[in-house]
């Protein structure tokens, strides 16, 4: 950010951002009780207070608290964009999601017809003590779901990513090639090149959590000297840092706050309150969606081996969720819209919308998924409910959003498609000729972020590295690696399902040697 006047608007908006946040109040309060103490020399007010700060930890806060706002606010571009740009530049994007969103509620409002349910409802008095007193296990009984049906899944998306085309793009003999794969927009995506220069902390010759703390391994030769620095970095609780100790993965006992730390997420009273009201939404009105995250669930998570004891974890979560209107602060550099619904009678007329869900996130099949690893990190379900919510307004909207963001899914399906072009031509032109194409198979894989494909242990070592690098981008890479790695039974194979079959089971993989693989030793 060269220019003076865009860094002195860029430290305006920053300021403003703090001074609206609950942090300037609770700054505001620190220093009045600094005031107030005996020992502030009244010649000296200005630096005896600021050192009283610094000594409680203000400073720290301060500097996670501008990490945030970094971390998550788009780079001001000049001159500035308009706001429907910042969302997707490309208009032809902001088309075909507006086609996807139109779809999502189509397929919603004719559930709703068909089984001739409200998309929302009060609960009775007596419905709400019941759901109050069996909050914490919500899974016994849920409401009847033998007529729901997930509004749509993964291959239903890929499906309209892969009909989408540049209308200024187009394949000919003049020097224009249709790219090899099914994905057909013409994004920049990275080199391998800039990859291995992006994820160098995971290099062959770099000791890694996850491979090097195995059992197998006496401590001595790395665990236990990994474990004292983590805890040296715990202490100092500073976002930067415990994001740049953790691109080489966390150790499992300090996992959980060192994921706090790097997201920047303190949970004190004023979130506790919050979050009870959240709750008590749930309580006063039955929504359609809920049924929806209910049958997700069962799909999923009740039906996988490794996440079925959380089912009621998963609901404490996944309810309030979406009743969240804070999630739609998202929404602003995020090519979706969220879904608006109208008072019956009045379709159509602005002032009788209202957003739907509240939160504006419609779920789809598979969506319980993202919170389902985290519960082995965090047994209160508040802690467990504001770091799933920054994961999910950081990284896993892009997951199923279209958009020409280099993080976004569409990127990423591309990214997959070039490096498995680049490094095994050979499996790619075999597996295109018998019929199956690659992304078909890996896609399901991306949209997840390989929660429920991978064992749970190889899912949150995976996620140490999205939160460490602070990108997506590592998920393409390990898609590619896996297929490398099952190269010779694929080459074999002579159909889609085959080829489904030999990538059926991925519980066994251990994702970081697959990753530096497939980074590094080409």
């Amino acid at each position: 950010m060269t220019d003076p006047n865009l860094s002195k608007i860029f430290m305006q908006t920053l300021i403003e951002d703090l001074k609206s946040s609950k942090i300037f109040t609770d700054l505001q309060n620190a220093a009045q009780i600094e005031i107030t103490k005996p020992g502030v020399r009244l010649s000296e007010l200005k630096k005896g207070v600021q050192a009283g700060l610094i000594h409680s930890g203000w400073d720290k806060r301060l500097k996670n608290a501008v990490f945030k706002y970094l971390q998550t606010k788009p780079r001001l571009q000049y001159p500035v964009t308009p706001p429907e740009h910042a969302k997707e530049p490309l208009l032809y994007l902001r088309k075909a999601q507006h086609a996807w969103e139109k779809r999502i509620l189509k397929s919603l409002n004719s559930m709703c017809t068909e089984l001739n349910i409200p998309l929302a409802r009060k609960r009775p008095e007596k419905e709400q003590k019941e759901m109050n007193s069996k909050w914490t296990e919500l899974g016994v009984e849920g409401p009847d779901l033998t007529q729901i049906r997930p509004v749509y899944a993964p291959k239903d998306f890929l499906e309209v990513i892969v009909g989408i085309q540049n209308p200024n793009y187009h394949g000919d003999n003049n020097g224009f090639f249709p790219l090899w794969g099914i994905v057909q927009v013409p994004v920049k995506v990275k080199s391998i090149n800039k990859l291995r220069l992006q994820y160098s902390e995971m290099a062959i010759n770099q000791c890694q959590s996850g491979i090097d703390d195995s059992t197998d391994i006496p401590s001595e030769l790395f665990d236990l000297d990994r474990s004292k620095l983590g805890k040296k970095v715990v202490n100092a609780n500073h976002g930067p840092v415990a994001q740049e100790f953790s691109k080489k993965g966390c150790p499992s006992s300090l996992r959980a706050t060192l994921w706090s730390q790097m997201l920047c997420v303190e949970v004190d009273d004023v979130d506790k309150l919050y979050y009870e009201q959240l709750k008590t939404s749930v309580l006063h009105h039955d929504l359609l969606v809920d049924s929806l995250l209910y049958k997700d669930v069962k799909l999923t998570a009740t039906n996988d081996d490794q996440y079925f004891v959380f089912e009621d974890f998963l609901y404490q979560v996944l309810l309030p969720f979406s009743r969240d209107t804070f999630v739609l602060n998202h929404f602003s550099q995020n090519s979706a819209t969220p879904p608006k619904s109208y008072i019956r009678g009045k379709l159509g007329v602005e002032e009788f919308s209202v957003l739907y869900p509240p939160n504006g996130v419609i779920p789809f099949h598979g969506f319980a998924m993202y919170v389902a690893p985290l519960c082995y990190l965090y047994n209160d379900p508040v802690i467990l409910y504001y770091v799933f919510r920054e994961i999910y307004t950081r990284y896993f909207y892009r997951l199923h959003s279209i958009s020409s963001h280099h993080q976004g899914i569409v990127a990423l399906s591309l990214l997959f498609e070039v490096l498995l072009q680049t490094h095994e031509p050979e499996l790619f032109f075999h597996l295109k000729t018998v019929g199956c194409q690659p992304l078909k198979i890996a896609f399901k894989w991306l949209v997840r972020a390989f929660s429920g494909y991978l064992s749970s242990d190889q899912v949150l070592l995976l996620w140490d590295r999205i939160l460490a690098y602070n990108s997506l981008e590592i998920l393409p890479v390990l898609a590619v690696a896996i297929f490398s790695f099952r190269k010779t039974n694929l080459l074999k194979v002579q159909s889609y399902n085959a080829a489904e079959a030999v990538l059926a089971d991925l519980t066994t993989l251990q994702v970081i040697p697959l990753i530096q693989l497939s980074l590094f030793s080409k």
